[in-house]
């Protein structure tokens, strides 16, 4: 079969806000969001774990700023829809146990004063908050220069939460997932071939009744036509039954679900979580920028699709490795589009910080369908445009 002719499948999956792992990322975002209220310079690696009846909060947090912890978490679980022991967690009764201590001082050395740090420049002296290697990734085949699969999921997840919380659909409980699988011919999206939806749901609702429903006033509304046909699968519910869920059918974990934080499993992932954690962590500010150099890539025409991996040594302020993959799509070389982002962009943490405004309470939001292709972040802009082209006009004139 030739390439252009060559059928591919790829998903995706997306959760709920009430799923067990993002109610955990939730928290650790509020308490982020809480302390940068007051303390933007703060130091912030907090971790959560939830069960049945009980939240735990541990990490590490160097701050002035006093942060009441229990409040934060019952705000969460409140706001997500557990406000009822029948849900098996509630917070009102749920317990609230909290460790956390301040950041050790052999990482805030190295972050206060980089090792690579000559004087010559003070955004030198802010170094790496760890080690470790951050992944961006764009293409354009969405409007929102993401790959399709996790935005449709991302949409029913949406979706779900909607359905539940304005009342339409009164049965929905607050856990719930959706995987996508697309049809790539050529490397193009062509149709959505499967589609599956995990809700939970009160004990009352007949089987059939939450079908039709889910396909009707989930899927149909939140996956536009034009990518389903007559082939496209629906599964809803396939165990049958979705009754027991959230903290109460399963712990939950900051950080589990990174994949469907970033992007579907479309491009690979360092292994770092992103909620949590302060932007002085490369795990979060470093995938940010990532994402926001490959968004300006793609849409300044360099390359219809990239993948750029950055490096980072702790301590040290400046990567230690770039490496652009065009897939074949670039108007020049990928070493050249390496060229090109080492000139535009500023890969140093404190700069990132900076240009993407990162010590604000902006965390929370982000906690919920995907970190990426989502227009309100500052990651999102395609600002650096004409500085590509600029760029990019010296290697193709």
């Amino acid at each position: 079969m030739s390439k252009d002719k060559e059928k591919r499948f790829f998903t995706s999956e997306s959760v709920t806000e009430g799923h067990p792992d993002k109610v955990c990322d939730q928290i650790a975002d509020a308490i982020l969001d809480d302390i940068f209220t007051e303390d933007p310079s703060a130091r912030v690696a907090v971790e959560v774990c939830a069960t049945t009846g009980m939240v735990m909060v541990f990490g590490e947090v160097s701050t002035s700023h006093y942060c009441d912890i229990p409040g934060i978490v019952r705000g969460v679980v409140k706001d997500i829809g557990y406000d009822d022991s029948s849900l098996g967690f509630d917070y009102k009764t749920c317990a609230v146990l909290s460790s956390l201590d301040e950041q050790s001082p052999d990482i805030a050395r190295g972050v206060d004063e980089a090792s690579d740090y000559v004087g010559c420049d003070e955004i030198d002296k802010l170094g790496a908050g760890d080690q470790g290697m951050m992944f961006g990734c764009a293409t354009d085949e969405t409007p929102e220069l993401m790959p399709l699969p996790i935005m449709l999921a991302h949409a029913l997840t949406r979706r779900l939460t909607e359905a539940r919380k304005s009342g339409e659909i009164a049965w929905l409980r607050p856990d719930g997932k959706a995987q996508v699988t697309v049809e790539y011919v050529g490397g193009e999206p062509k149709r959505v071939d499967v589609v599956v939806v995990s809700a939970q749901h009160s004990e009352d609702v007949e089987r059939q009744e939450l079908e039709n429903t889910v396909i009707e006033k989930v899927i149909r509304q939140a996956i536009p036509a034009k990518w389903l046909d007559k082939d496209t699968k629906f599964y809803v519910n396939p165990t049958g039954r979705f009754v027991i869920g959230g903290p109460a059918g399963d712990s939950g974990v900051t950080g589990r679900k990174i994949i469907v934080d970033t992007y579907g499993g479309y491009c690979p992932h360092g292994g770092g979580a992103l909620s949590g954690k302060d932007p002085t962590k490369v795990d979060r500010s470093g995938n940010y920028m990532a994402r926001y150099v490959c968004k300006n890539l793609v849409a300044a025409g360099v390359c219809r699709r990239v993948e750029l991996q950055v490096a980072y040594a702790i301590g040290r302020a400046r990567p230690v490795s770039v490496y652009v993959d065009t897939f074949g799509t670039g108007v020049v070389g990928d070493d050249i589009v390496a060229e090109i982002v080492s000139k535009v962009f500023d890969l140093r943490p404190r700069a990132i910080i900076r240009r993407l405004k990162l010590n604000r309470p902006i965390y929370r939001e982000t906690a919920n369908y995907g970190h990426f292709g989502r227009a309100e972040f500052s990651w999102e802009k395609t600002d650096k445009v004409d500085e590509i082209k600029a760029e990019l006009a010296k290697y193709t004139l």
